[in-house]
């Protein structure tokens, strides 16, 4: 976990933020039919998804509000970094992970990021990565935004599947909401 740990020490997200998301990963994961060996492995490279933030100025990270048009053209940048960060591999953890890092802001209707991929051309990793990533990011307050209900997020999930997710791993990661939430609370931020 240690490369997406740096990466959420040049952004404003937790290094819980990192652990809950990886773990609803795996659990995803093992609902889409992995192995439990892949299972693990997508537990060990998804904390690695935003690494390319590394490369992304701290004036565009740190903003409190919300980014202009310039900004959030590098911002969407930190996915190729990510993948050049992690390199080209031919298989196992660092595959997955460059996988993920370069996938998981591309969208089901190919609306997405860096390389406009759509449907199943996006790898799967990529497509649970942003399940997770999405929710544990509404679900959880930063300093630019309150969290959202549980439910609020799971009606966007709803909403955008087949949009921007996998519209059948939606259904998948709803089924196991008592779990993610389980795990939301055993890894919660601490409250000040």
């Amino acid at each position: 976990m240690l490369p997406g740990l740096a990466a959420e020490y040049k952004d404003n997200e937790t290094g819980l933020h990192v652990i809950r998301m990886s773990r609803y990963t795996q659990l995803l994961a093992r609902a889409a039919g992995f192995s439990d060996a892949d299972a693990e492995r997508i537990l060990h490279a998804a904390p690695m998804h935003d690494v390319g933030k590394i490369g992304i100025p701290d004036a565009i990270l740190r903003k409190p509000g919300k980014l202009d048009a310039d900004e959030w053209q590098v911002m969407q940048t930190h996915a190729a970094i990510g993948g050049r960060i992690i390199g080209q591999h031919s298989s196992g953890l660092l595959k997955m992970a460059h996988d993920i890092a370069v996938s998981h802001h591309e969208k089901w209707d190919g609306s997405g990021y860096p390389a406009g991929l759509a449907g199943t051309d996006i790898p799967l990793e990529g497509r649970i990565v942003a399940i997770a990533d999405v929710f544990d990011a509404l679900t959880s307050e930063r300093p630019y935004k309150k969290a959202w209900p549980v439910e609020q997020a799971v009606q966007l999930l709803r909403d955008e599947a087949g949009k921007h997710f996998d519209p059948e791993l939606v259904p998948l990661f709803i089924e196991l909401l008592p779990q993610v939430l389980q795990i939301k609370e055993q890894w919660a931020e601490e409250r000040a």
